[in-house]
Formats: structure tokens, sequence, C-alpha cells
């Protein structure tokens, strides 16, 4: 089986490389959907509100979740799969990256994830802020990742630049 993660900052189009590869007929799953579930009906706004301006009280919860969502990432790699791809925000952020053979990082310019994440989310800036200052640094991944695609432009240019890692990857 091959394990391929999709990583990025908040923002930068990881859900747009998921629904390219499921129209494809990969296996794709999220981390963050997982996060979701193991959390139940939490208000997450409100949750995000806290975690983003305590660091303690995220520390926390990454203590209680980071565990629950490998564990799922390792009941996915039991199944019997040719290939498959997860989703995974904080794979830098934390040990997840050692899980798999090859990192898609999608990446995006700074401005653009601010204007998207204030967009989709309905943050303020400061808001929005620090939810990507939450994260490494976007140049600190793009080194450690074994492909790049940029995110700055239209789905179509997104889908083209997919369709050229995919062909790296599977030749």
């Amino acid at each position: 089986m091959q394990k391929i993660a999709i990583t990025g900052n908040i923002a930068s189009g990881k859900s747009e490389v998921e629904k390219i590869l499921l129209l494809k007929g990969y296996p794709v799953f999220d981390t963050d959907i997982m996060a979701h579930e193991i959390l139940g009906n939490v208000d997450r706004k409100k949750l995000g509100e806290k975690v983003f301006r305590d660091s303690k009280a995220k520390k926390r919860l990454e203590e209680y979740i980071h565990p629950k969502v490998k564990a799922k990432i390792l009941e996915i790699f039991s199944k019997n799969y040719d290939v498959v791809f997860i989703s995974v925000p904080l794979l830098y952020e934390t040990d997840f990256y050692k899980l798999f053979d090859k990192v898609i990082l999608v990446a995006c310019d700074d401005n653009i994830r601010l204007q998207r994440l204030m967009k989709r989310n309905c943050f303020s800036k400061e808001e929005a802020l620090l939810r990507i200052n939450a994260q490494i640094p976007q140049n600190e991944k793009i080194s450690k990742a074994d492909y790049v695609i940029y995110n700055n432009s239209t789905k179509e240019a997104l889908a083209n630049d997919m369709e050229e890692v995919l062909s790296k990857l599977f030749k």
C-alpha cells in the first residue's frame, strides 16, 4: 500500500485536492473530519476561540485528540488499499509525517489564505491570523514535502498540477 499524505496550512486548498482525488476514484480520508467525529457535537467556534487564545487548552486538546486520530489512520492502513490519500493539516506539527511514504503539500500565498479564511469562516482578521500563526510556517513545510502544489490560481490550474503530481507518483 502506498500511503500518501496531503497537507498544507489552513485555507491553502487541501479540500479542493481531496475533491480532485475523489473524482478520480482514489480513497481519500480527512483527519479534520476524524477529529470532529471524535469530539462529537462540540461547538467548534467556541472551542476554536478558546484553544487559539490559550496555549494550555490547545495542548490539552491535542493530547486528547491526536492519539485517537493516529489510531484511525493506522486502522485505514490496515485495509486492503493499493494507494490511500489522507489529508493531515497538522502533519509536521505532529509525528504523523512518519506514517507516510510520500507527502503532497498544498501551498498558497499568505494573503490569499487570509482572505479565504476570513470569507469562508466569517472570521475577523485577528481570528484568522490566530489560526494561521498557530501552524508551522508554510515555507518550512515546503522543504520537507515530496511534492508541492501552488494553489494561487484557478481550480483548473490546481487540477492540472495535481494531475502532474499523480503522474510522477505512479510512473
